[in-house]
């Protein structure tokens, strides 16, 4: 039965937090009610430090059609300050995702059309199951793209691709999508979703104080300058010396076995 409020939360494995948008009769429209769930579970991950990787995936074909345009187009007479207040909120909503500390991975199943692929672009890591099909339509509804989605493309693709996706508004097959660098793996839809779980397990079995603070460093396409990196680094590379992860990782290694990371 579909989730009331188009969200489904699950934890297929150790550490991992799988999110299903489930409002597939829409594509996975982000509804009202899908965006209230998202803001509030994401804020309940974010204090959980028992998730070491989060998964975000989409019921049915389709990963996300964007935002739903009963919702975007329901004031018509509307000012543009009112406009821009409840747009600001939606996308602060949606794009709380990138607080997260966690490696945050897009499973991409189906269509990810307008905002949601901005939701994927959000995420650290982006795989495609064959067949999907991605873009940024946005002036092709008569719309300015929204959802950072003039900072997360350009972060993503670079921005001769960016240019080029945002100002045709072209739709790009996971094949393209790949070669643009917009995903990092194309995958057989039999057995996606698990093998991105797998590989999620993978992730939320590394050292999880090195996992948080290696993507911390990663965001926004890291480090723009050299000498920055290397006083990041010289401060956070220590701090993960410090820890008993650290050890158990050299005595795994040693040993030739998997670590036991307790995250400290």
């Amino acid at each position: 039965m579909t989730d009331p409020r188009h969200l489904r939360v699950d934890r297929p494995h150790d550490g991992v937090v799988l999110l299903t948008l489930d409002n597939p009769d829409q594509r996975n429209a982000m509804s009202a009610p899908m965006t209230a769930a998202w803001e509030e579970t994401i804020g309940d991950l974010a204090a959980d430090l028992s998730v070491r990787c989060v998964v975000v995936t989409g019921a049915g074909t389709a990963f996300c059609s964007g935002g739903d345009t009963t919702w975007i187009a329901g004031e018509p007479d509307a000012g543009v300050d009112r406009l821009r207040t409840r747009m600001l909120a939606f996308y602060r909503a949606w794009l709380s995702v990138r607080r997260l500390e966690v490696p945050t991975i897009a499973a991409v199943n189906g269509h990810a059309i307008g905002a949601g692929l901005c939701l994927a672009l959000a995420c650290d890591i982006r795989y495609a199951a064959a067949g999907t099909k991605l873009g940024v339509p946005f002036t092709k509804l008569g719309m300015h793209a929204g959802m950072a989605a003039t900072h997360l493309l350009p972060d993503v693709v670079g921005p001769a691709a960016a240019r080029d996706l945002l100002l045709t508004g072209r739709v790009v097959d996971a094949d393209e999508a790949l070669r643009l660098g917009l995903v990092s793996r194309v995958a057989d839809a039999d057995g996606f979703l698990d093998d991105v779980l797998d590989t999620a397990a993978q992730v939320a079995a590394t050292a999880p104080i090195a996992s948080r603070l290696t993507k911390v460093a990663l965001r926004d396409g890291g480090h723009r300058e050299f000498e920055a990196a290397l006083q990041w680094e010289a401060l956070a590379q220590p701090v993960t010396l410090a820890t008993a992860d650290l050890q158990e990782g050299i005595a795994a290694s040693r040993e030739r076995r998997a670590p036991r990371f307790a995250g400290r």
